[in-house]
């Protein structure tokens, strides 16, 4: 058996998403898998490296996970030619100094978004690590969601004839922290640390709008910030000075509308912390993240309203659940074997930088209409 070791170093994931879905439900599952399988006899290895700022914190998490290596210098880890690869999970106002000493080390580039907090060095960081011949790539986890590729696969049957709306709701209650133990960092709140919604979550809706319902022309969004006090992780109050909650409204090339309602301050009465209807001209659908249902127009009920009258028939009724028809891996630990083969086979990997900065325009496009109250175009970039 062939086995191809890919050294990784991994910085930033003793953060929430870093240790479990990159290095749990990834790195370590494909470890214990025995490697990534790539033909009959030809394995990819991952080894990694685990890179922070807290040598106790890292130490903890080598003992939990059995990874040995850890270091808090980034700079002799990048000195090292055994590691191939340089994967950022840190906070987002840190890693665009993380990705260019990389790209000056000649290590290929696996990021998380945001990949930066605007524009203009997003699209530097593309540009930068695209000179330098580097293969680079960005996490976009949700294309892989049972949910979601349920949906995909009912778009290109044609299930939906033309499609005409998405209708999207994401977020939960994030506890303030004076009383119950924080869901999220304390630094999602404040602006000069890189938090807010907007920055975080209309990144993941550019790369999900764009690649399964259409590419996104414009954008309508309104902001806010509903609740102003928070208590960081010392039990300190602080006033939270980024907005929590985003209501945007977007135009697709191909005419579909799609409005998603993002928010850290709901309390949900849905199916899940993410679900999307989508509504076409043959049939509707309503994913969440692992489950999808359908309505059919041969089985669409015909509604009257009449407020005077207690309803009868229950509305969740006439909807069917997609089966699954397939076994349905980690979205992040998916993404991670395409680009593990992008790197030692070269097969094609399109999710790379040029992409996420197309996230973070989307957000900075956001902030831009919020502030000026109005409609905003979505100019080209790369």
């Amino acid at each position: 058996m062939k086995e191809h070791r890919v050294g990784i170093i991994m910085n930033g994931v003793t953060g929430r998403m870093g240790t479990n879905q990159h290095l749990i439900r990834s790195i370590c599952a494909i470890r214990n898998e025995g490697g990534l399988q790539v033909s009959p006899d030809e394995v990819i290895m991952p080894d990694p490296i685990l890179v922070g700022r807290n040598e106790n914190k890292l130490q903890k998490l080598a003992e939990m996970t059995g990874i040995t290596n850890y270091t808090t210098d980034l700079n002799k880890c990048l000195a090292d030619d055994q590691y191939q690869i340089y994967f950022d999970s840190q906070t987002t106002n840190l890693r665009a100094e993380g990705v260019r000493k990389a790209i000056a080390a000649k290590k290929a580039i696996y990021c998380e978004k945001p990949t930066s907090a605007d524009l203009a060095t997003a699209v530097a960081l593309y540009e930068e690590a695209t000179a330098a011949g580097l293969k680079n790539g960005v996490v976009q986890d949700k294309l892989w969601l049972p949910g979601l590729l349920k949906l995909q696969d009912l778009i290109k049957t044609g299930f939906f004839g033309e499609i005409l709306s998405v209708r999207g709701e994401f977020g939960y209650w994030v506890y303030e922290g004076e009383n119950e133990p924080l869901q999220r960092p304390s630094w999602n709140y404040r602006k000069d640390e890189g938090g807010g919604i907007i920055i975080d979550m209309l990144c993941h809706w550019r790369y999900m709008i764009d690649n399964i319902f259409g590419k996104v022309k414009s954008i309508s969004n309104l902001g806010a910030t509903h609740v102003r006090t928070r208590w960081d992780e010392n039990g300190q109050p602080y006033e939270a000075d980024t907005d929590d909650s985003a209501y945007s409204t977007m135009e697709l090339e191909n005419g579909v509308i799609v409005h998603i309602n993002s928010s850290w301050c709901v309390r949900p009465r849905r199916d899940d912390l993410l679900v999307l209807q989508v509504d076409g001209t043959r049939g509707s659908a309503y994913a969440g993240l692992r489950k999808c249902l359908v309505q059919p127009r041969q089985v669409t009920p015909r509604e009257v309203w009449n407020p005077d009258v207690d309803r009868t028939k229950n509305l969740y009724e006439d909807w069917m659940e997609v089966p699954e028809t397939r076994n349905y891996d980690n979205a992040f630990k998916i993404q991670w074997e395409l680009f593990l083969r992008h790197v030692v086979l070269d097969e094609p990997f399109r999710w790379n930088l040029l992409e996420g900065a197309k996230g973070v325009q989307l957000a900075e496009l956001a902030l831009a209409s919020w502030a000026e109250r109005r409609w905003l175009d979505i100019p080209s970039i790369g």
